[in-house]
């Protein structure tokens, strides 16, 4: 699992892709919010609160699926890491996990660009 180029990337790329969705998602929930003010301001009040917190749950199971997206990642590329026998020799294994905790998400990342797409092509050129 750990040298399936499907599992790199998508541990790579899934904790951006979702952060940026779920923006995206929240900024559409609230665009429907705002749209939906005047029905608020003219109601007797007796709406219901299905009519503002109506996709609340929606957004508690990304953010449920976005942090174990998340800490799956993090867990991944720390196991990645210290099985890479590049970065036994020296101190880089220890700034690459401190750098997957302190900058999660991007992390990865760089990571999966620096030391796993970049040295697969040099693999293949001298091999």
């Amino acid at each position: 699992m750990l040298r399936s180029k499907f599992w790199q990337a998508l541990f790579a790329i899934g904790p951006i892709a979702m952060l940026f969705l779920g923006m995206i998602a929240y900024f559409i929930f609230l665009f429907f919010i705002f749209n939906n003010m005047d029905d608020f301001n003219h109601s007797s009040g007796n709406y219901s609160a299905s009519l503002i917190l109506g996709n609340l749950s929606v957004f508690l199971i990304f953010i449920f699926l976005a942090v174990l997206v998340s800490i799956g990642s993090l867990v991944f590329y720390i196991v990645h890491a210290a099985n890479n026998p590049n970065l036994r020799e020296n101190n880089m294994l220890l700034v690459w996990i401190l750098l997957f905790i302190f900058a999660n998400g991007i992390g990865q990342l760089i990571y999966w660009i620096i030391e796993i797409v970049n040295k697969r092509d040099k693999e293949i050129i001298s091999g």
